[in-house]
């Protein structure tokens, strides 16, 4: 007896069916059966479905002699499974990696209840990947299993049968069955969740939920999407054979009239004439099963009127109205736009007129982070305060800033007059366009990373890294560059070539790495504090490098496995590339992995943690500097290289211990290689090369430079004589041993003290 069956029924779903029983059978949870129902398709689904029972026992094929619908293909399904749970999953959607690893070990976890419900994430044609907008009804806080009756909220989420996972038992006793007919999942969702005596969540997205182009039965015009009013018909006749259920029926109203409403203002579902009839069904069923009582929206009550008097005429009034609304407030929005724009250059042209004021400075960081400028801004008001120094900045990134601070939008008239006038532009990102550098004008460019993947003009030869990159546009701003910062003679070398120019270069280490050799315990353990990183805990930040060249966001690890494996005395701050509002967070619920992506300042999550573990990701040259260990993971490296070019291999010259895939990079934890004698030489050697100016004074070296106007910069610290921040796992008694001691450097020679 297999723990899930997973049940697949296949209707003109070929161009997808192979992806979804391979995400089945790719498991890492492999106690399953596979049913896959071939509901008479006309396509090569019946095909594909054989091809895959010949390669894995583990696929059990149904073929129907006739079409019978979802409902009844789903059912066949049911009467061969013989798994302790029944999972179902479309043809043409997927499960996402370990997903039925997680969901058994929920399970466990909560005593396998009658149904679990875990989330999902809609993927788009386009490869935009959104998780489910009402994900905080999953939460996975508080006593589980439960009743219904004590989270009443999971009957906001959508109801369909292939986000849960149900006890084959008991759905034996509860008699359930799918119907036939559109909008199956009704009869079966609403009674089950009702129904069950035990439910638990699980916080976390196991189906990738496809959005087709066409082809999709919700965007199917047809008479069949009538059949919404008999499976609520349904529904209510189950609740008046239980009187107990009949609490539910003011939610359960509320939710048709919702439904009724979304079929009817979708124009894609109902023929064309077919509107009013609708209209007039839902408003006998409004009628006939009223059952007042359940909160309802001001926008919904709107709705339920429309519904509730059968106002189709009304309806087209108001949807042409609130259509010419909006056309009229795009049409004069743009207008509006354009004359700004055309006032917004006038006032710049106008500014450059007049003179520069040699007492102002502009700076300006990719994405509002403070990264070089922002360092170089607090030494500028620290040795040289007679400038007056300005952020140009989104206002979502205000807070970030340093305070009296003054803060510029960028595109106001402000901003344009900053730009015109300021006598130092400095910035890590492209220059604004229709920039115009004037006479006087000097522009410091601070590179964002050392360069590892390719970079400037080698990315002519990487076109799917290059993507939208306009180089010519790239050259212009070059031309206008007086001062490039560079960290390290790798750096310089390179940038100089793919960044050719008359500018000149200063080689004087990270300014946004200063802080690293300034920050005292006190600090460190202040960081982790505010990021909920427990006391004790060894915090690994994992910061894979941006897969720019890709739509999708490919899972290269799997935080939450890796903390399980590993014992409750680690923790992951996951970074990673932003994100959209609705888009699945990394790891799961076990509280020890943290979300830091959307931290504005990446220096301080360096502090506070432990380790790194990146890729090829240029934040580990920055992280060196803080001689704390660092874990290449190099799962995907072909890849990478192949669309990215690599300036040379970290594997052969790594900061730190190196991993092939996920399972070695856990032994590497675990077996305490990390912070070894051989990862502290191999750092050793990596600082050596890439940091030899990071000693905290970086910032003040450029700005001695470049403000002051001095020649004779202060000197670069010894590596030896260098004190960075100390790691907080060191500090504590009993993670003493998981932190490798700092090589000391004595005449040209390195003594390694193995910390173990």
């Amino acid at each position: 007896m297999p723990r899930f069956s997973v049940i697949v029924p296949a209707y003109q779903v070929q161009a997808y069916l192979h992806e979804c029983l391979e995400s089945v059978l790719s498991q890492s949870y492999p106690d399953l059966e596979l049913i896959a129902v071939d509901d008479c398709s006309p396509d090569a689904c019946g095909a594909v479905i054989d091809e895959f029972a010949a390669r894995d026992p583990r696929v059990r094929v149904v073929h129907l002699p006739e079409n019978t619908g979802l409902g009844r293909a789903r059912n066949a399904g049911i009467e061969r499974a013989t798994g302790d749970y029944l999972v179902f999953l479309d043809g043409d959607d997927t499960l996402t990696p370990d997903a039925l690893l997680a969901v058994a070990d929920r399970l466990k976890e909560t005593g396998d209840p009658d149904v679990l419900v875990y989330d999902y994430a809609r993927t788009y044609w386009s490869g935009e990947t959104v998780r489910n907008r009402v994900a905080a009804e999953l939460t996975e806080r508080g006593p589980a299993p439960f009743r219904l009756d004590d989270r009443p909220g999971l009957l906001n989420l959508l109801m369909v049968a292939w986000n849960k996972a149900y006890r084959r038992e008991f759905v034996q006793r509860a008699g359930l069955t799918f119907p036939p007919g559109y909008y199956e999942d009704t009869p079966w969702t609403y009674p089950a969740l009702m129904t069950a005596e035990s439910i638990a969540t699980l916080d976390r997205v196991c189906v990738h939920y496809r959005q087709r182009r066409s082809g999709c039965i919700l965007r199917t015009t047809s008479e069949r999407h009538f059949d919404v009013f008999d499976q609520y018909d349904r529904v209510f006749a189950f609740v008046d054979e239980r009187p107990e259920l009949a609490r539910w029926r003011p939610v359960l109203f509320r939710r048709m009239v919702d439904h009724l409403v979304t079929v009817y203002t979708r124009r894609e579902r109902l023929p064309r004439g077919s509107r009013a009839a609708f209209l007039r069904r839902a408003r006998a069923h409004y009628r006939r099963h009223r059952a007042p009582g359940a909160p309802v929206t001001a926008r919904a009550r709107v709705h339920h009127t429309l519904v509730r008097f059968g106002l189709h005429r009304t309806y087209r009034a108001l949807r042409l109205t609130a259509a010419l609304c909006r056309r009229t407030a795009r049409l004069t929005g743009r207008l509006l736009r354009a004359l700004r724009r055309v006032a917004l250059r006038g006032h710049y042209r106008f500014q450059r007129l007049l003179p520069l004021r040699t007492d102002q400075a502009l700076f300006t960081a990719h994405a509002g982070r403070g990264g070089d400028p922002g360092a170089l801004e607090s030494a500028v008001r620290d040795l040289a305060p007679h400038i007056r120094t300005a952020w140009a900045a989104a206002p979502e990134h205000h807070h970030t800033l340093a305070p009296g601070t003054r803060r510029l939008v960028p595109g106001t008239a402000a901003h344009w007059t900053a730009l015109a006038r300021s006598a130092y532009l400095v910035t890590d990102t492209e220059n604004e366009p229709g920039l115009v550098k004037r006479k006087g004008q000097i522009l410091v460019r601070a590179q964002r990373g050392t360069p590892l993947g390719h970079e400037g003009l080698d990315l002519r030869e990487r076109p799917a890294a290059a993507r939208d990159s306009d180089l010519a546009r790239l050259l212009q701003d070059v031309d206008r560059w007086d001062y490039v910062v560079t960290a390290d003679r790798h750096s310089t070398l390179t940038w100089e070539r793919v960044h050719p120019g008359r500018y000149t270069t200063l080689e004087y280490g990270r300014p946004r790495t200063d802080r690293f050799q300034k920050a005292s315990g006190a600090d460190v353990a202040a960081l982790r504090e505010s990021l909920g990183v427990p006391k004790g805990a060894v915090a690994i930040l994992y910061a894979p490098a941006h897969r720019d060249h890709l739509r999708t966001r490919p899972r290269l690890l799997d935080p939450e496995r890796v903390v399980r494996r590993l014992g409750p005395r680690f923790v992951v701050l996951a970074l990673g590339p932003a994100r959209g509002p609705h888009d699945a967070p990394p790891g799961g619920a076990s509280g020890r992995v943290l979300d830091v992506t959307g931290h504005p300042d990446v220096a301080s999550l360096c502090l506070a943690s432990d380790a790194l573990v990146t890729d090829f990701s240029p934040l580990m040259f920055d992280y060196a500097g803080l001689d704390r260990p660092v874990v290449l993971h190099t799962e995907g490296r072909e890849a990478y290289e192949a669309v990215h070019g690599l300036y040379f291999d970290p594997r052969t010259f790594p900061p730190g211990a190196v991993a092939c895939d996920e399972d070695e990079l856990i032994d590497i934890f675990a077996s305490g290689h990390w912070c070894g004698a051989r990862s502290a030489r191999l750092r050793a050697a990596f600082r050596d090369r890439f940091c030899a100016h990071d000693d905290g004074r970086a910032a003040e070296r450029v700005v001695r430079r470049v403000f002051l106007g001095e020649t004779a910069v202060p000197p670069v610290v010894p590596l030896e004589e260098r004190r960075p921040a100390p790691s907080a796992a060191a500090a504590v008694p009993d993670a003493r041993s998981l932190v490798a001691p700092p090589p000391r450097q004595t005449a040209g020679l390195v003594t390694v003290t193995d910390g173990s």
